[in-house]
Order: C-alpha cells, then structure tokens, then sequence
C-alpha cells in the first residue's frame, strides 16, 4: 500500500504524477526484494514545510529535496535485502498485514527548483529523488563514498527501467 498525502499548493499534483511515484516505489521495492505485502507514506510538501519537518527531526535547518523516515533498522553497510531476505517480522512491523517500511517527505517545489538546475523534466526528478528516498527505506546510505556509489549505481538500475536516466 502507498499512501500518497499532498500538503502543498505550490506544483499541481496530477495522475501521472502520482501513478510515476507509486510506480516508482513498488517497481525499486521488488528490485530490492520485498516479497510481502508493504505501506509507504508519501507527503509532498513546499520547501518551507520540508525545511521545519528538517529542522525538527535532524536539527539541520535549510530546505532539502527529501527526507526519508525508515521503520526498520540495518546494520552498518546492510541492506533489506542482506539482512530481511526471509521478511520473517515480528507483528509490531505490520499494519493491517502490510510491512510498514516508513515515511516519505519530497518537496515538489524543489524537485521543480532542481529539475531546471539539472536541466531535464519534473517528473523525472520527482521520480529520482522516489527512488533515492526509497533506496534509504532500505538501508542504502551515502555518508561514505563507498556506500555513495553503490547507491548512486541502484538509483540508475532502477530508474533505467522507466526509461527517465538522469
């Protein structure tokens, strides 16, 4: 199950927004081996929103293009997939027999901003920073350039399957 929450007024939300992004989160989810029924939350929100929900929950107080709230943990370098391969979960992980895997928080306003920065679509920003948000309800990070790489590697994998390459 994807929740998708629009809390902003400032990029119209459509369809085609919304199939590419819950398109986006089931096609990468497969591709890291979820075999179980899932929920994700997705909030679009403006860049001030994302700056407070930043400054409340990291103490980093500047806009961000996503954040991501994991429900699960990981060991340092582990991913889903390493670690979940069996998706043998206590009942505490579980949402009317979904996987709760967690929460998505993704500025349209900035992924507009950095689309035209970038110099290619919306929706094919808006689809990268899913997919990288993604990847973080998973385990991957990018703190360190080892981890950086073998994440930046599945972002393009996954997203070379909808034909939007960065």
């Amino acid at each position: 199950m994807i929740y998708i929450d629009n809390r902003q007024n400032s990029i119209t939300v459509d369809e085609n927004l919304q199939n590419t992004i819950r398109e986006v989160i089931d096609y990468a989810l497969k591709e890291e081996g979820m075999k179980i029924s899932y929920e994700v939350s997705v909030i679009f929100v403006d860049n001030e929103t994302i700056r407070e929900i930043n400054r409340e929950n990291r103490e980093v107080d500047k806009v961000t293009d996503v954040l991501s709230f994991p429900m699960l943990e990981y060991g340092e370098g582990k991913v889903f997939k390493d670690i979940y391969e069996e998706c043998d979960f206590e009942d505490e992980y579980f949402d009317e027999g979904n996987l709760v895997l967690g929460d998505i928080a993704l500025s349209l306003e900035r992924a507009e901003e950095q689309s035209k920065e970038y110099g290619h679509s919306f929706l094919r920003e808006a689809a990268y920073l899913t997919v990288h948000s993604v990847l973080h309800l998973m385990g991957y990070d990018h703190m360190v350039d080892e981890d950086k790489i073998k994440m930046r590697k599945r972002e393009e994998e996954i997203l070379s399957h909808f034909d939007i390459n960065r």
